[in-house]
């Protein structure tokens, strides 16, 4: 890191980094993440890439809305436009988000065509004047969350310069995806799997820039993988692990903090809950349901949690209590009240 540039630590940057749960559209909405919460009081949740678009012209309470109990979430914002992106930031404080972080590594090619996500790593300049203007428009952190390149750009060094002149702009905390993308050719299930894993990159950030903050992404499945991170970089982001495991969260946080594991039965009584309350406000119930197919990965009975929710949520007057007829099936009659 060039000697000249000032640490770029925030001193309003107060959240716990160590665990937290990646943004993934069609997944981390505001009942996945309800849900998580429930299992992870402590971790640090994302919401879906919503474009800068949506926010600034679209339903906000359908893109903004959350429940106070989802805290500590991040909003997640993707665009090129430093006006639009910084008047996000404002409306994302005025919301309640407590960060506010700009998408760098989706590859899709619908978002590479709007100008922005993973294909802005070509466009530093572009970056920096964006979380500049960000960072003025609200107290709270503003972060990124970016690959470690892209295109044939996936050396070391031009990963390495790309970091330095955002945080020079005032970024000091930087999630990284451990891979490249490739903006064209591969789909964006298939960005997440094909490019090589280059845990190393990351790793060297981290040694070589202590000021900053820098949490991993990518590949980790198991508990003592994710754990195995956090010493070499200050934290670990789950994607995909999380959401069609999300008791692997659970022990991850459950092990960093010394606390018991949650009681999956009363997880899920809690939850059904929160999806009455929003049935009655007209959520679709499959809606909700639809997160917690992965709650018994492993256990046995998990297949017919699964199937008894995939196919009772779509049916006409179904409720909470599909939730807890399930549990029945995997937990046994003598645990669940009728």
């Amino acid at each position: 890191m060039d000697a000249r540039l000032p640490p770029m630590t925030d001193p309003g940057d107060t959240l716990d980094r160590r665990l937290s749960v990646a943004p993934m559209m069609d997944r981390t909405d505001r009942h996945c993440r309800r849900f998580l919460r429930l299992l992870a009081p402590r971790t640090l949740l994302y919401t879906e890439m919503i474009p800068a678009g949506a926010i600034l012209h679209g339903d906000r309470e359908r893109f903004l809305g959350f429940d106070p109990a989802e805290h500590p979430v991040a909003l997640q914002v993707g665009g090129s436009d430093p006006a639009d992106l910084a008047r996000c930031a404002a409306l994302g404080e005025a919301w309640g988000y407590d960060e506010i972080n700009l998408n760098l590594g989706c590859p899709s090619e619908r978002v590479s065509q709007g100008g922005f996500g993973a294909r802005l790593m070509l466009e530093p300049e572009t970056v920096a004047d964006c979380v500049a203007a960000m960072r003025k428009a609200t107290a709270l952190p503003v972060t990124v969350k970016t690959r470690i390149g892209v295109d044939d750009c996936d050396g070391y060094g031009h990963f390495a310069r790309f970091v330095d002149r955002i945080a020079a702009a005032g970024v000091s905390v930087f999630i990284v995806h451990a891979r490249k993308a490739l903006l064209s050719g591969l789909s964006p299930k298939e960005n997440r799997e094909i490019p090589p894993l280059r845990y190393e990159f990351v790793h060297r950030l981290k040694g070589e820039r202590p000021d900053l903050t820098v949490v991993i992404n990518g590949g980790f499945t198991t508990k003592d993988e994710a754990l195995e991170q956090i010493g070499p970089t200050d934290g670990v982001m789950l994607g995909r692990a999380a959401y069609d495991n999300p008791f692997l969260l659970a022990e991850i946080e459950a092990a960093l903090h010394g606390t018991a594991l949650p009681d999956r039965a009363g997880t899920i009584d809690a939850y059904a809950g929160y999806v009455d309350a929003r049935l009655a406000e007209g959520v679709p119930l499959w809606r909700m349901t639809r997160h917690v197919l992965g709650l018994y990965q492993g256990v046995p009975g998990a297949r017919a949690w699964r199937r008894t929710l995939s196919e009772g949520a779509r049916r006409p007057g179904a409720t909470g209590a599909l939730l807890r007829q399930a549990l029945r099936l995997v937990e046994g009659p003598e645990r669940i009240a009728a």
